[in-house]
């Protein structure tokens, strides 16, 4: 069964057509799919993120333990700082995608819903000397995302002063309106971003107040089409759609972004490093574009000579090039670029991402 964002009684009201986004029921779009991202990409979207699980580490090893366990260097985070990683099984597979935030007294770790039982049982069970208590918060805790050019000047408005000047996934405590809110710097697309999480109480004061402003400085609330459609162009993957328990990390392509070769030791790090000293894998994630009105289901077979050699993972249309594109598996030898595949009967061709010149942030 699919979890419900706690703001769909407000989307269905409004009309929004709704689809499912990892695992969660989420606005897919609230009209115009390709105004919605014509507004991330020109002005800054609203978007329901309520698909994330979050849990909450405290007591004096909160740190120690953590980047024991995860790809990233939680070790040497300073308050306000935060981190992106990877829980591996010891087959260096990949369990979640945990970004993990320290504050004074704790550390504040997002997930996804999606594994959020697999991946609370996965921590509790590696505590084993470490003086940490992990508790799970996502019943507590919303979260809305906002993407696009205007994203930083909005935020400024909002209280948020220091913005522009923070460092990718920096967080600080804010209030928009009256309502508390932890703000964490992001990027999307080569443009400011940010994840707004709130106590579950506010969440809907906060969607329609945030609703208002965005519209102020020219933006919109944006459905999942449209975020799908930006980070295809992108070629950025999602945990859940592009990779998760079947890939290793050099698989999905998230080697460099999701891992700390400066750390200590972490649970998979055997694989990791026996995988990057060997210097490939025989499979990696890659752009396609396909001669097709609608994109192959999720899974379907790519082909080459009539032999099976990957499979597609996501799609979506790109308006940039006026085409269905998406990501999939391909065996190293097929994967240059302009090789033509064939995907249960649709032309598919190896592209490279991105699509869109990348801007650089101010």
């Amino acid at each position: 069964m699919s979890l419900e964002t706690p703001l769909i009684d407000l989307h269905r009201s409004s009309g929004a057509a709704l689809g499912e986004y990892f695992g969660a029921v989420l606005p897919a779009r609230f009209g115009d799919p390709a105004a919605e991202y014509r507004t991330v990409r020109e002005s800054v979207g609203l978007i329901d993120a309520n698909f994330r699980a979050f849990f909450s580490f405290k007591s004096p090893d909160r740190q120690r333990y953590l980047n024991a366990v995860l790809t990233s260097n939680v070790r040497d985070l300073k308050v306000g700082q935060g981190a992106v990683g990877l829980l591996l099984n010891p087959q260096g597979h990949i369990l979640a995608e945990i970004e993990t935030f320290l504050s004074e007294d704790s550390i504040f770790a997002g997930s996804h819903a999606l594994v959020r039982e697999r991946t609370f049982g996965t921590l509790d069970k590696f505590i084993i000397m470490d003086d940490v208590t992990i508790e799970d918060v996502t019943d507590a805790s919303g979260t809305l995302d906002l993407a696009g050019p205007r994203t930083a000047p909005l935020l400024t408005e909002c209280g948020a002063q220091g913005f522009g000047a923070m460092p990718l996934l920096a967080h600080e405590e804010i209030l928009v309106g009256q309502i508390p809110c932890r703000v964490v710097r992001r990027e999307f697309a080569g443009e400011y971003a940010a994840t707004l999480v709130t106590g579950r109480e506010h969440l809907s004061a906060l969607w329609r107040g945030l609703s208002e402003r965005v519209r102020r400085f020219g933006g919109a609330p944006v459905g999942m089409e449209a975020i799908n459609s930006v980070r295809l162009e992108c070629g950025t993957p999602w945990f859940g759609e592009d990779y998760g328990d079947q890939q290793i990390p050099h698989e999905a392509l998230v080697e460099q972004s999701h891992i700390s070769y400066e750390k200590g030791c972490y649970t998979g790090q055997e694989i990791v490093e026996r995988v990057r000293s060997r210097g490939h894998v025989n499979r990696r994630l890659t752009e396609l574009q396909f001669e097709s009105a609608r994109g192959p289901a999720r899974g379907t077979k790519l082909l080459f000579g009539g032999d099976e050699v990957g499979n597609v993972t996501s799609t979506g249309f790109s308006p940039w090039l006026g085409k269905v594109i998406g990501l999939g598996y391909l065996r190293r030898e097929h994967s240059a670029i302009g090789t033509k595949l064939d995907a249960s009967g649709v032309s598919a061709e190896v592209i490279a991402p991105p699509l869109v010149p990348r801007k650089v942030s101010a």
